[in-house]
Parts: C-alpha cells; sequence; structure tokens
C-alpha cells in the first residue's frame, strides 16, 4: 500500500499548503500518539525537537495539542540536530521522538521526522497506521479531561547531546593543533557544533551560526559549500566541515577548498575500523548512488559495498538485520550504529577527524581514498503526471543504458523528498555519460510538465 504524507524521510512540504499544515501537524500529533500509548500503563512521553525555520513555531504547539490530547506527556528541547533526537528519545526513555525539520531544503518547507522508543525511524507499516489515523481523526479516542498530557520543557538537553557526541571521540585524542572551520548551515546545530569541537581543543571557526528563521541551507551547509572553502582557504584552516539543515549528513573540503563527498568519507572510515578491528558485518551499507570506484576501492581491501534503495532507513535497515555498523549515503549520510540510531554529521566529522589526528597528514592526501567514477547526476522539475512511464523516456533509458554497457550504470528516480526526476549515469568515459545523461533529461524534460 502507498503511503500519502509519509516519504523517505517523514512528512516533507511547503509550509501552511497541505501537508505541512497545523492541522495536519494537530492529527499527526493525535495518531502517532494513540498508536504509542497502547504500550503500558504508565504516563506516556514524547521528545519534540526542530530545526530554526520559522515555520516551526506554527508545528510544534500543533503537534503538542494533538499529543497531549491523547494524554501523553510532551518534552520540548527546542533546536536541536535529528540525530539528538534519536539520543533522547532513548535516554528518557520516551514512547516516540519528533523532529520538525525538512533537512537541506530551504526554510519555506518543513517536515516531521518520527522515531520509536529505540531510537530508530518508524516503519512503512507503523507509518501507514499513522496515517490512516490522520485521515480518519474521528476515530481517534481522545483522553478523558484529568488523563490530558503536560508539556514540558527541558532545559539541559543541548548539553546532554554534546556530552553523548564528545562520548564518541576516543578518549586518548584531542584535536589540538586542529584549525576547523565549521558551516552549520543556519540550522539545527548552530550551536552544538561549535562547542563540541572547541570543548575538543580544536581551532574553530563557525560559520552559519546566525539564524533568523529564513536563512538555513541559505547559501551555507552541505548544499551550498562555496563560501565554506573560501573561508578555509582564506584562514588557512586544515579543512572544513559543513552540515545541513537539522545536521544528520555532512559534508567537508580538505586545506585547498576542494569537496570531499560522503563516498570518500565512507571509505575513510570503513577502512580505518577494518584495520582496528572494529567493523562489523565485513563491509559498508551504501545506496544505489554510491560510486563504483567505492565499490572497487573496497574490494581490494576484501570488503564488501552494499547497495540499498535511497534513503537512510533504508541503509539502517539492512544494517540492522545484518549486522554492519557503518553505512550512508554519497550525499553525506553517514550512519554509524556503534554510537548512533540514525544519520549524525557531527559524530562522523568526529569520526574522521580522529583518523586525520593519527595520520599526521594533508586532509587531502588522508580523506581520498579512491579515485571515483566520472558521475552525472541532473534533476528535472516536474508538476504531474509519470514521467518515467513515457515511452520516448523509456527508450532513451534502455539507448543509454546499451551505450555505458559493462563501463557504466544508469540509476533514473523519483525524489522521495522533492517533485524531482533525478538522472543519474556514471562510467568510465565522462564523454559518454554526458551525452547519455543530457539525452534522458532531454526527453523526461518534454513530459514533465
Amino acid at each position: 500500500m502507498t503511503r500519502k504524507y509519509f516519504g523517505t524521510d517523514g512528512i516533507r512540504g511547503t509550509s501552511n499548503q497541505s501537508p505541512m499544515t497545523a492541522d495536519i501537524a494537530l492529527k499527526v500529533g493525535m495518531a502517532a500518539g494513540r498508536k504509542f500509548t497502547g504500550r503500558g500503563d504508565f504516563r506516556h512521553r514524547v521528545v519534540i525537537g526542530k530545526d530554526t525555520r520559522l515555520s516551526g513555531y506554527m508545528v510544534e504547539p500543533a503537534l503538542t495539542a494533538g499529543f497531549v490530547s491523547v494524554g501523553m506527556d510532551v518534552i520540548l528541547v527546542g533546536p536541536l540536530p535529528t540525530p539528538a533526537i534519536a539520543m533522547l528519545t532513548r535516554s528518557l526513555r520516551a514512547d516516540l521522538g519528533v523532529m520538525i525539520s525538512a533537512s537541506h531544503n530551504p526554510y519555506q518547507d518543513n517536515g516531521i521526522k518520527l522515531f520509536g522508543p529505540d531510537g530508530y525511524k518508524l516503519s512503512d507499516q507503523v507509518e501507514l497506521e499513522i496515517e490512516q489515523g490522520i485521515d480518519n481523526p474521528d476515530k481517534i479516542s481522545l483522553s478523558a479531561p484529568k488523563m490530558l498530557g503536560r508539556a514540558t520543557r527541558l532545559d539541559d538537553a543541548r548539553g546532554r547531546y554534546i556530552e553523548f557526541a564528545k562520548s564518541s571521540f576516543p578518549r586518548d585524542q584531542l584535536l589540538k593543533g586542529l584549525k576547523v572551520v565549521v558551516d552549520c548551515a543556519n540550522g539545527a546545530a548552530y550551536k552544538v557544533a561549535p562547542t563540541v569541537l572547541w570543548e575538543l581543543e580544536a581551532d574553530v571557526i563557525a560559520m552559519g551560526d546566525n539564524p533568523d528563521g529564513f536563512n538555513i541551507n541559505d547559501n551555507c551547509g552541505s548544499t551550498s559549500t562555496d563560501a565554506m572553502c573560501a573561508r578555509v582557504v582564506e584562514e588557512g584552516a586544515h579543512l572544513g566541515i559543513a552540515l545541513d539543515g537539522d545536521a544528520d549528513r555532512l559534508i567537508i573540503c580538505d586545506e585547498k577548498g576542494h569537496l570531499i563527498d560522503g563516498d570518500q568519507l565512507m571509505a575513510l572510515i570503513t577502512a580505518s575500523w577494518a584495520d582496528r578491528g572494529l567493523l562489523k558485518g565485513g563491509g559498508l551499507v551504501s545506496t544505489v548512488m554510491s560510486n563504483m570506484g567505492l565499490e572497487k576501492f573496497l574490494a581490494n581491501k576484501g570488503l564488501d559495498l552494499v547497495r540499498t534503495a535511497v534513503g537512510d532507513r533504508y541503509v539502517v535497515e539492512h544494517m540492522r538485520k545484518h549486522g554492519f555498523n557503518v553505512g550512508g549515503e554519497q550525499s553525506g549520510h553517514m550512519v554509524l550504529n556503534d554510537f548512533a540510531t540514525t544519520g549524525d554529521g557531527l559524530i562522523a566529522a568526529l569520526q574522521v577527524l580522529s583518523v586525520i589526528i593519527n595520520e599526521g597528514r594533508p586532509v587531502s592526501e588522508v580523506c581520498r581514498s579512491f579515485d571515483p567514477y566520472p558521475q552525472v547526476l541532473k534533476n528535472v522539475r516536474y508538476q504531474a503526471g509519470k514521467p518515467l512511464e513515457s515511452p520516448a523516456v523509456k527508450a532513451a533509458i534502455a539507448a543509454g543504458e546499451k551505450k555505458l554497457a559493462s563501463t557504466g550504470r544508469l540509476l533514473i528516480r523519483k525524489s522521495g523528498t522533492e517533485p524531482l526526476i533525478r538522472v543519474m549515469g556514471e562510467g568510465e568515459n565522462i564523454d559518454v555519460v554526458n551525452q547519455v545523461v543530457d539525452e534522458i533529461v532531454h526527453e523526461v524534460e518534454k513530459v514533465a510538465g
């Protein structure tokens, strides 16, 4: 059964337009709250965090009202990274965790991500059950007046996460002597990320740490890295770290201002953990987007690359089922489940920094483990319909696959978070890859509306 509201990473859309309205947020609180208040005869609680978008002030109280109406106590923690909410849900023995964020999207969008009591994102089946409650609010049993929930604010939530993040860093190491530019995307980590790095004795230059409700991900963060790269060179820093709006992903640049993507970071951590006897599962779990160069690098070390569908939830599901402890996405989501139950950009950065400190060599050398295959990704926005079902589009895809043959691959899919068709080509010959991708994009644009 197809989900109506939930995509690959929660509910997401333009603020004050369906499905991101106060009315739907209220119903999400009611439906999710009622689903999780049947776990036992005790006071049930939910942790609610958010990023720095203006619309968080609309969504947060609506969710709170929904949860309170079905007898669930609400713990409000304010702006904190998504992984902090997952951690606090477990730490506080809450039944549910909620993060209000649209991650790397611009300020006008927002979203709702839900975590179960174990700190992991909810399954497709549970999300479907919640959707049924959203569409049938009259069937939700509301609490009697004396059984209504209460809302309180947890004042030390930020400090709890700071100490949690620091605890993932080796006890015998510090970042003393390392000059780091950190771009917080004017988002959820604008206070915690610089603080963690500074307390570990790095020389910290913070950017994107002055949110105003409108500037989250605006020419800053992991999806807009030019300013960070320039600042690293200008300041003579050893590296730059760019987080996204809810800090569950990161991108790094070296001392020369050149970017290092998630594939290279996963290669670095996987190889390091394998050498130290810490790696579980015999390799790495990533998605179909990861570069063929990463796969070859791991194979040369006797390690596997297991690919899943796009979305960190699918990476995590495979990791849990098959005993892996390193996973992630090329986009910079890194899941290290020895420490966290979801992608955590700050904790992943700390693992990379630990290797850099041990190696004692420039970041440009340490963090580039393999030569990637040329890869081209283009997005086509569509208005309606099903562009991928067009005969002309199918013919262009078939022709492209034939041209790339065994020297490359194609991946064409709909985004799970935006109305986009993503066309990705990869192969040994960049000219052929560009030609194939352009031909497919041309046909998709004709039917995209």
